[in-house]
């Protein structure tokens, strides 16, 4: 199967301004995802929206849920819109418990909704890279890298993220 399910759990990447509380809320609809996904000509998809929470707000109870659907799910190809935050924690949380799929999360540091390249490149990344067919593994697409896990780490200082 060449589907690919992809999950929105929420993150800057959604994020859209509110008009009347001036606050950066989260598209609930995924309404950037879908835009994405009509531009670059992704086809074989599943879209699910989940947790829809800032990555700082995510709980242990939240990684469960995401964990269940992805376990329950019967697609092999997995890409998981998350905050940067605490994006490296979700993963290695998923790395302990699967084994036999390909996962990549993925995010931004800039709303899609205020300037949509950032979210863009990082989800196109991901799309790409599962149509090579990797191996089984947990991996991170952002600004221009998709790797390992592991060896991709948010640099706080820079407001990157780097090959660790």
């Amino acid at each position: 199967m060449n589907e690919i399910l992809i999950i929105s759990t929420g993150g800057t990447f959604n994020k859209i301004y509110n008009p009347i509380n001036g606050n950066l809320d989260i598209d609930d609809n995924a309404k950037s995802i879908k835009t994405i996904l009509k531009k670059i000509k992704v086809e074989n998809y599943h879209l699910k929206t989940i947790i829809n929470k800032d990555s700082l707000d995510i709980t242990k109870k939240d990684r469960k849920n995401l964990l269940n659907l992805i376990l329950k799910s019967k697609f092999k190809k997995i890409i998981i819109i998350h905050g940067t935050d605490t994006i490296n924690k979700t993963a290695s949380f998923l790395d302990k418990h699967i084994k036999n799929k390909i996962i990549v999360l993925t995010g931004s540091m800039i709303p899609f909704s205020i300037d949509p390249i950032e979210a863009t490149s990082n989800f196109s990344f991901a799309c790409g890279f599962l149509q090579q067919e990797p191996n089984n593994g947990i991996f991170i697409s952002m600004h221009g890298y998709v790797k390992n896990y592991q060896n991709i780490l948010k640099n706080r200082k820079k407001g990157i993220f780097e090959i660790n």
